[in-house]
């Protein structure tokens, strides 16, 4: 991965990220945006996994909807961003048109 792209990839998700873990999720899925957004649907499904909002009467009271916001709008702004080494977001490589000469299969007189 060039550095332009792990340095893309940092300011994205921030400087305590493994650099490890993001060239290895590189090499396999192809683009920092690729990356970027499976790390982030991890993040997102970890807050999922555990109560959003916990409240103790008196002591305590946690509430993590904010962050759980924060991640799906990042993750909606990163589905209209270009990365820096990969195709135009909204692009769809998926269907490609090829063309190619037909040829017969036997010369005609």
């Amino acid at each position: 991965m060039d550095p332009a792209a792990l340095a893309w990839l940092l300011a994205q998700l921030g400087p305590t990220t493994s650099t490890d873990d993001l060239t290895a999720r590189h090499d396999r899925l192809g683009t920092a945006r690729a990356v970027a957004l499976e790390v982030l649907a991890e993040r997102r499904a970890a807050l999922l996994a555990e109560p959003l909002r916990l409240v103790v009467d008196g002591v305590v009271t946690m509430d993590r909807t904010g962050n759980l916001t924060g991640i799906e709008r990042q993750i909606a702004a990163l589905h209209d961003t270009d990365g820096p080494d990969g195709a135009p977001a909204g692009a769809d490589t998926a269907h490609q048109i090829e063309a190619v000469p037909i040829l017969a299969a036997r010369r005609t007189r």
